[in-house]
């Protein structure tokens, strides 16, 4: 007998290798699963398993000691994979389906028809023996539990066998880093969850994505996810950090599969695919007969996990985490390349040729954040509007109106819904202007343009913009993910609207704030922008005490109403094309694009949204729909192509081509 064989027959009691626990008419994989899937509970603890070889584990899993074991912390650095065995009428297409879904299916190896073996990963392997437990499935539905699939060696000779990454593989490299595995310490078996992640589908194969999570500290997230990033054949970097309540997991304690592990003061919840994903997919096909590894149940390849040997230098291979908010909690990533145009498209909008002082107002990062949200979001409403020139017909100014159009354009290009808010007595001006922007092919669609309140002579109350922001009032329930507003009057500490020269120009004005207050203060899952130029624009609030101190007139103007996000730019409209530009730049970023599509399905396509960047001839189409329609210079009432005094071909080109420069598009 091996020696290691002896060891642990007499440190621990294993049930029999033929020990068969049957499960039939359940109703729910889920519940199925955690009704039968324990085998953390009885985890290894004293490191033996840690520094053995392969090829011995597998010896004593088929010597029938090691059934149900869990094999995370098992071999360190050694490749793990899930298992998934179908008919070979089915093998195409579960290829394909590893391919669409790469996060949770990263695809090591696949076996010929027929074929016990792995070659590339490991010596003397035989998949029918070598795992620690088995699920058995016939007609998609898991009928049994096995330690050993000897029995089933006639059907297995006209199926193939997928061996899928784990990411068991690089808990080692994550914790040679000093990044602590909390269910490692503690000596338990990782948490999975099944989210409302759906994995693209190829053929009978459709499934929602199940994830493992591991509470992170909050100051190694980013080393985590760099070393994860370089490991893509073990389900690579993480998809989600932040409230699991926004991938479908309403409750950490409930519904889940493994042990609960403990979070440590300072812990994020960090979400990476899960190769349990293979069961349900497999379950979707409906086959007379598959199988598939128990959840925690690995091959254990004599392969080493691929690990980084080198870190890159490469800023648009090299991930940065960043806190987009706090409540929900929630994390995003990009490249250091995107992050640093980013911050550069936030630093040339800054420039101040009016020089109002709108520098002192900056708030460094706001840009990265506020397009980090906007990217994640599904829904937004731009609001837009100030009435600045109280004795003309329109008195819109043509600050606000086209740099809320350059970041509709580009919302629309990604594929998100995009509303208007407009005060009632100037709708139509609004859908006029969104009308001609479509004729011109700024805009690919038109966008629902919403009047508040929503009927003339509706007294609006905090209940009425509570309705108007969700479903029936349902604070969970939220109709919009993002409000922006762009050049919008705010609301001043007295409760009036006012120009740079304080002059009141409440009577024009209907209290869009009121959205504002109520998603600031009662919807977590609406987040708020406010673009300004002056500090007495909706949003600018977080810096009300800046303005009171170095803009003229400042105490009497500055606006109350705070936004998640503040963003303050020389012209306003610079601002909207910064966010433009922003969004670009993010769906660049084939890491960010990853985190976003949640590591399933396909890369987008960047170049197709080219033609919704902000361009010189674009803003140009764009000035010629506000001068139809009368919205004039703010500063001297000058219908043309005049934005706060600025010209539009020197200075507003100018910056333009400082910002498409940073873009590497001119």
């Amino acid at each position: 007998m091996h020696k290691a064989h002896f060891l642990f027959r007499q440190v621990f009691k294993f049930p029999s290798l033929r020990e068969i626990s049957r499960y039939s008419g359940k109703s729910g994989f889920v519940s199925t699963l955690r009704e039968i899937y324990s085998p953390a509970a009885d985890m290894a603890s004293d490191g033996s398993f840690g520094e053995m070889h392969p090829k011995d584990l597998r010896s004593l899993i088929r010597s029938g000691n090691m059934h149900g074991r869990n094999t995370s912390g098992m071999c360190k650095g050694r490749t793990q994979a899930n298992i998934a065995i179908v008919h070979k009428s089915l093998a195409q297409d579960f290829e394909k389906f590893c391919q669409a879904n790469w996060g949770p299916l990263p695809l090591l190896y696949m076996s010929k028809v027929g074929e016990y073996g792995a070659p590339p990963l490991a010596k003397d392997s035989d998949i029918r023996t070598d795992v620690t437990l088995y699920s058995v499935y016939r007609d998609g539905t898991l009928t049994e539990k096995v330690g050993d699939l000897s029995e089933f060696s006639e059907q297995m000779k006209d199926m193939v066998t997928f061996y899928i990454g784990c990411s068991f593989s690089f808990e080692d490299a994550v914790m040679s880093a000093g990044v602590p595995i909390r269910n490692v310490e503690q000596g338990v078996c990782v948490t999975m969850y099944e989210s409302n992640i759906s994995c693209h589908p190829v053929g009978p194969f459709q499934c929602k994505m199940f994830l493992t999570m591991r509470p992170v500290p909050r100051d190694k997230l980013d080393v985590v996810y760099r070393i994860t990033h370089h490991m893509p054949d073990v389900h690579g970097a993480p998809i989600h950090i932040g409230d699991p309540a926004m991938i479908g997991i309403p409750d950490l304690k409930e519904d889940h599969l493994g042990d609960l592990v403990e979070f440590q003061p300072g812990d994020v919840p960090v979400f990476w695919c899960c190769g349990v994903t293979t069961q349900p997919s497999v379950q979707s096909a409906k086959s007379s007969l598959a199988f598939t590894h128990s959840p925690g149940c690995m091959f254990v390849a004599d392969a080493m996990a691929t690990v980084p040997t080198t870190t890159t230098t490469d800023p648009a291979d090299t991930p940065k985490v960043v806190q987009v908010s706090q409540e929900p909690l929630l994390y995003s990533v990009a490249s250091e390349l995107a992050v640093d145009q980013i911050h550069r498209l936030e630093k040339a909008v800054q420039a101040d040729p009016g020089r109002r002082g709108i520098s002192d107002l900056h708030i460094p990062g706001e840009l990265l954040r506020c397009v980090l949200s906007l990217s994640h979001a599904s829904s937004v409403a731009i609001i837009t509007g100030f009435p600045c020139h109280t004795e003309l017909t329109p008195p819109e100014e043509n600050d606000g109106p086209p740099g809320a159009v350059a970041m509709a354009a580009m919302l629309q290009a990604l594929g998100k819904q995009v509303t208007m808010v407009m005060d009632a007595g100037r709708l139509q001006l609004m859908r006029d202007i969104v009308e001609d922007c479509v004729q011109t092919g700024v805009l690919k669609e038109g966008v629902s343009v919403l009047p508040y309140p929503p009927t003339n002579g509706t007294a609006p109350d905090r209940e009425l913009a509570l309705q108007f922001l969700t479903h029936d009032g349902d604070v969970s329930r939220p109709k919009y993910d993002h409000l922006v507003a762009i050049e919008r009057v705010g609301r001043a500490a007295d409760g009036t609207y006012r120009t740079m020269q304080a002059k009141d120009i409440s009577s024009l004005v209907s209290p869009i704030d009121q959205l504002f207050d109520v998603a600031n203060e009662e919807i977590p899952g609406i987040k708020t922008t406010g673009i300004g130029d002056g500090g007495n624009e909706l949003g600018m609030g977080r810096v009300q005490e800046k303005v009171h101190q170095f803009i003229t007139n400042g105490p009497e103007i500055a606006c109350a109403v705070q936004a998640d996000y503040t963003i303050t730019a020389g012209v306003s409209n610079w601002g909207g094309w910064a966010v433009a530009d922003g969004l670009y730049v993010l769906q660049a970023c084939p890491i960010h694009d990853r985190y976003l599509r949640r590591a399933v399905g396909f890369p987008r396509d960047s170049r197709k949204l080219l033609g919704s960047v902000p361009s010189l001839e674009r803003e140009e189409k764009v000035m010629s729909v506000m001068i139809k329609h009368g919205l004039r210079d703010g500063m001297t009432a000058e219908l043309g192509l005049v934005v706060d005094g600025l010209q539009f071909s020197t200075e507003h080109a100018q910056i333009m081509e400082n910002l498409r420069t940073i873009l590497g598009l001119d």
